[in-house]
Order: structure tokens, then C-alpha cells, then sequence
């Protein structure tokens, strides 16, 4: 649709609420909205275009057509709203980028030997679940604490299967486990202890204390003093544990208050998380400076509670926001509790926002300095190569051992940034023998194939290309673009000894010293190097899985569809080895899991 045409449609939408939803040519959704009149929202879009932000303006540029959605009121709109733009993703929403949510600790006492793990969100599986917790990191530290007061294991090995296998491990001769690997350690006994460790995750410091120190006093009369001396160091450790109040960290938030700053071209988005009026942790966002910081605060809220599944009794805001009213029906509609939102304007509360607000503003401040340096660097780049600042580069480079498992990385960093949801790998197909010039050709050709097809994913053109390699390799890419048609600047990146890169190179073989300036040699070797590391990275995987695979061969009745579940489903040879007949029929056809079996069990049944 011409833009004419999406300025008369948005003139025919009703004056109702609902969602907009807006589509490049390639029918991505670019952006989705709510609208308490669909008319005058989307209209705004299409007027005075000289009134946008940079932002709004390249976004309405790349709008092709676009979607509403009514809703009967405003709180529907809002749920639709939250529901496509977690389902899209678009690109010029502001969008969290760390959404995984707060973890939680899994006990299964219904296991014979029960263990606690990280787990991502609650399941209904029959185990018992502790926290959510405010990092992943807090949360690891509390397991790792909890199993050296009680002396647990804290190593990969698993029970009962490595029991008696092998030595006890380091950790035993440290003293920061009893060595539950060993035959001569009771199940009972363990069992007993992680039943403690669930009340410590409970908060019942005082019950575990109790019950130990019964058991120290009963040893001491016992006259067993070497296990009462163990108890009550074990004693100590819990009381420890119970003052320093690890578990705190686990109970939901009672307070959130939340920061917002813009310096420069830079905003921030800042959530402190209180209990009991200390500080648990603090999390934030740092994106491109908004139209609306209203809108921006709205939007990054409803993303941060809802995908971590969360919700805190009171979150204090640096300003009221339109649809707060709407965003505290949403939250107790999913978590079936009420949050207060307010906007404190004395007192301690008042005190707490501007705390997030410095916070905030501090950390834009800190994305603005960097931005400014990587622009500088982008700049002297540019004017060293002939071009305008280089926002996207891409840089390419092939891995392989001897011509197997031939792979390709194409990294890319804008900004000077590495853009890390924009890495492609490549599996090469029909190469035989090490060719770098034809495995450059291929991964080249299939990627800049998608870029004139417009495939999602693709269809953003670089401002630089660099490629793993001397004037040659530089030749071939220039060779794949001409014959598409394209043209954009290639440069082959050429080491020194230290496999460094030391100049860049045309494709005519003129040679561009950079190693004379530290921020330009700088970001080129961060290049260079993630450019390696991803390609080895994947050619790593490959052959790992391929080596893993190869031991299959020969099984009877195992094609390459039942590896791929084998691996799939145990991960690892030693995990298959070790796989009951039982679980293997699980996956497999009850002739082809015994072929399995036998051939992992041939040597024990000699």
C-alpha cells in the first residue's frame, strides 16, 4: 500500500478500542500498539510525519500494510496487546531482552535419592517448589550454601548409578561433602539430611537447629564425640546460614520501585526489588530514547511482571501512567493478587524512586559514553576505508578439520556492537575435500540469495563486509555479489604471526594498515575473533555429535532418525550406557531398544 492509501484506511477505522498491528512488504510484523480509538491513534502515523522521532519515522517508512484488531474495552485491548507482542517480538517495540523470568529450586523427595535444581518456572509434577528467587546467581549460591551446611553432594555424579564406581571426589576431602558416592553411606541418612535442606528453603532455621542439636546432645551422651563434634559444626553452619538470611531472597518482593532516565539518545529502565525494606537486587534496561516515556514505562512493564510471572504487593512509579488502573486489573486477573501502583510524593517512598531514578540515570549516562566511543571508532573507520561509518558490519569466516563437517559463521555488529540475534551458522553441502575459496562462494551466495528474496531474517543490508582471509578471498565475495547484482565494500582481514589482524585488504590487493590505531585494531580483532569463535564453536558441535553418533553404527534396527533421539533424549554415549532396557523402549521399538542394550552390555555379560 502506498503511504496515500494507509492514511485513508487509518481515516476509515472506528473510534473504538483495540490493536493496530503493522507489516513490512515481507508481512513481519514491525510494531503492534493499543488504542483506546483506533481512528486517532493509527491516524497519527500517517499525518505530520515532520512531528516523529527518527525512530517513528523509519518505522511508518517500512510499513506496507497494516492489521486492527476491536476489542469490546480498553482492558481487552490491553491483554491482546501483551499476548502478539510476546508472540512477534516486533522490531520496533521496545522489547526486554532477558525475559526468562526468576528461577525457583525443584525438590523431589518422592526420589530415592532426591536432589534440589535450578528449574525456569513452576511445573505441576508432583515435586515441591521453593522461591521465586531474584537472580539465577542468588538463586545457585543459596543451593550451593544449603548443600555445604548439610554436607550434600554438589558435583555431577548421579544416584544410585555412580554409587561405588569411583573414588570419592574432591569436595569429600574438603570436607564439604560426606562422600555419598561411597557404599558404605546410608540412603536413609541421605534422605534425612535433604528433608532438612527442604525446611531450610521453608525458612524453618530454628526446626533444622533443633533437630541437630537433639542429635549432637544425644551423640555427646552417647560418648560418641568425634559425630558430636560434626553435628555441632554442622550446628554452627546453620545458625550462620539462618542470620545472614540467605532465604530472604526467595520470598516474593514486597515492594518494587521502578526508575526511568533519558540522557542523550539513551533510556533507562530500572527495577529495585525490596523486601522488608532491604535490597534483594536491582535489574534494568538500556534501549534508544522513546517518543513517549509514558508509553515506554507502560509497555516495559507489562513485558517485565508477565513473562516473569511475579507480581510484587506495592510498585512504586516515577509518574503516573494512563492505563495504571487497567495494568493493576491485568496482574491480579494472572496472578490472582492485587498490586498496588502508586506515585509517592514525600517521604521515605518518595526517597526510594529517586534512588531508581539516579540508578537509571547513571547506567544511561554510562550507554551514551560507550556510544559516543563506538561512534568515534565507527567514524575514524569509515574515513580509513573510503566509506561513510560502517553501522552494520558483517564478517565471515569457514571451519573445518580436513574438509569434514565444513561449517560457516556470519557474525554482525552494529553500532560497533556484536548483534548476537542477528548470528547466522552455515552447514556447507556438497563440498569434497578443504575448498575456503568454494565454501566461501556457498555460504555467500545462499546468503545474499535470501537478502534480494527478501527472507525474513535477511533482508537487512550491510554497510561492510569482512572476510576471514587475504585478497583472495576478498575476490570471491566481490565475484558472488556481482553476479547477484549488489554491490556493498569487502574487505579481507589478514593476520600477523600471533593470528591477529593486522590490515584489511581490497579485493585489488591495496592493504589498509590498522594495528596504528589502538580502537580501530581493537574492534576489527573482536571481529576477527568472534567470527572464529562461532564458526569453531558450531564445527565443534557437529563433530562432537557426529563422533557420538558413530558408535550407534552397525545396531540393528538404528537408522540416523532413531540416533538423533537417542542423543536427543540421553544427551550423551554415557548417559545411553547407563539407560535401563526399560527406559530405552520408551523411545524405541521394544527389538531395536534390546539391540541397544546388548551392544552397551556386551562386556558384562562376558
Amino acid at each position: 500500500m502506498t503511504f496515500d492509501e494507509l492514511k485513508e484506511k487509518a481515516l476509515t477505522l472506528p473510534l473504538a478500542p483495540g490493536v493496530y498491528i503493522m507489516r513490512d512488504k515481507a508481512d513481519k510484523v514491525i510494531y503492534v500498539g493499543k488504542a483506546k480509538k483506533l481512528k486517532n491513534r493509527v491516524s497519527q502515523y500517517f499525518q505530520d510525519t515532520a512531528s516523529h522521532s527518527p525512530k517513528t519515522r523509519l518505522m511508518v517508512s517500512h510499513i506496507d500494510h497494516f492489521d486492527v484488531i476491536a476489542a469490546s474495552s480498553e482492558f481487552e485491548a490491553l491483554i491482546l496487546e501483551c499476548s502478539l507482542i510476546k508472540r512477534h517480538m516486533p522490531k520496533y517495540n521496545i522489547l526486554l531482552k532477558d525475559d526468562k523470568g526468576y528461577p525457583y529450586l525443584r525438590l523431589d523427595t518422592k526420589e530415592i535419592y532426591p536432589v534440589i535444581t535450578l528449574a525456569p518456572k513452576l511445573q505441576r509434577d508432583g515435586a515441591e517448589y521453593f522461591g521465586p528467587f531474584g537472580t539465577r546467581h542468588n538463586t545457585i549460591e543459596l543451593m550451593k550454601a544449603i548443600s555445604e551446611v548439610l554436607k550434600l553432594p554438589d558435583c555431577s555424579r548421579q544416584f544410585p548409578r555412580d554409587i561405588g564406581k569411583e573414588r570419592p571426589c574432591l569436595n569429600y576431602h574438603m570436607n564439604r561433602c560426606e562422600g555419598w558416592c561411597q557404599e558404605s553411606r546410608s540412603c536413609t541418612e541421605y534422605r534425612e539430611r535433604m528433608f532438612q535442606a527442604r525446611e531450610l528453603l521453608r525458612g524453618n532455621y530454628k526446626e533444622v537447629a533443633a533437630e541437630i542439636k537433639e542429635k549432637m546432645l544425644s551423640a555427646a551422651e552417647n560418648l560418641d564425640f568425634e559425630i558430636a563434634a560434626k553435628l555441632r559444626d554442622r550446628l554452627n553452619a546453620v545458625e550462620q546460614l539462618g542470620k545472614k538470611q540467605l532465604v530472604t531472597a526467595g520470598t516474593l518482593a514486597d515492594t518494587d520501585v521502578v526508575g526511568y532516565a533519558e540522557r542523550g539518545s539513551k533510556a533507562c529502565f530500572t527495577v529495585l526489588h525490596f523486601s522488608g525494606g532491604n535490597l534483594l537486587d536491582k535489574e534494568y534496561e538500556v534501549f534508544q530514547a522513546p517518543d513517549e516515556a509514558e508509553e515506554a514505562v507502560s509497555g516495559l512493564l507489562k513485558q517485565f511482571y508477565l513473562s516473569r510471572g511475579i507480581a510484587p504487593k506495592v510498585v512504586l512509579l516515577p509518574f503516573e501512567l494512563e492505563d495504571a488502573e487497567l495494568f493493576a486489573q491485568l496482574m491480579e486477573q494472572e496472578f490472582g493478587r492485587k498490586t498496588k501502583l502508586r506515585v509517592p510524593q514525600r517521604g521515605d517512598n518518595m526517597r526510594l524512586v529517586e534512588l531508581a531514578q539516579k540508578n537509571a540515570a547513571e547506567e544511561a549516562e554510562r550507554a551514551v559514553g560507550r556510544e559516543e566511543k563506538h561512534s568515534a571508532t565507527l567514524v575514524t573507520l569509515g574515513k580509513m576505508l573510503g566509506l561513510e561509518p560502517p553501522e552494520r558490519i558483517e564478517s565471515y569466516d569457514i571451519s573445518n578439520i580436513s574438509g569434514t563437517d565444513i561449517v560457516a559463521s556470519e557474525v554482525v555488529f552494529v553500532g560497533g556492537k556484536p548483534s548476537k540475534r542477528d548470528y547466522k551458522k552455515y552447514k556447507l553441502q556438497g563440498m569434497e575435500g578443504q575448498d575456503d575459496y568454494g565454501s566461501m562462494r556457498q555460504v555467500l551466495t545462499r546468503r545474499f540469495t535470501h537478502y534480494k528474496d527478501q527472507t525474513p531474517g535477511f533482508e537487512t543490508a550491510p554497510d561492510l563486509l569482512l572476510i576471514d582471509g587475504g585478497v583472495a578471498h576478498a575476490g570471491v565475495a566481490v565475484e558472488v555479489l556481482t553476479e547477484l547484482g549488489l554491490t556493498f565494500p569487502v574487505f579481507g582481514m589478514v593476520k600477523d604471526d600471533r593470528h591477529r589482524t593486522r590490515a584489511l585488504v581490497t579485493p585489488e590487493g591495496r592493504e589498509i594498515r590498522i594495528d596504528n590505531n589502538q580502537a580501530i585494531f581493537a574492534l576489527i580483532g573482536q571481529i576477527q575473533e568472534e567470527t572464529h569463535r562461532f564458526a569453531i564453536t558450531y564445527h565443534r558441535q557437529l563433530r562432537s555429535k557426529r563422533l557420538k553418533l558413530s558408535e550407534l553404527d552397525g545396531i540393528p534396527g538404528i537408522g540416523p532418525k532413531r540416533k538423533q533421539d537417542l542423543l536427543k533424549t540421553f544427551k550423551s554415549l554415557t548417559a545411553m550406557r547407563a539407560a535401563s532396557l526399560m527406559e530405552l523402549e520408551r523411545i524405541l521399538p521394544r527389538d531395536a531398544a534390546r539391540a541397544v542394550y546388548k551392544h552397551f552390555h556386551e562386556e558384562d555379560e562376558l
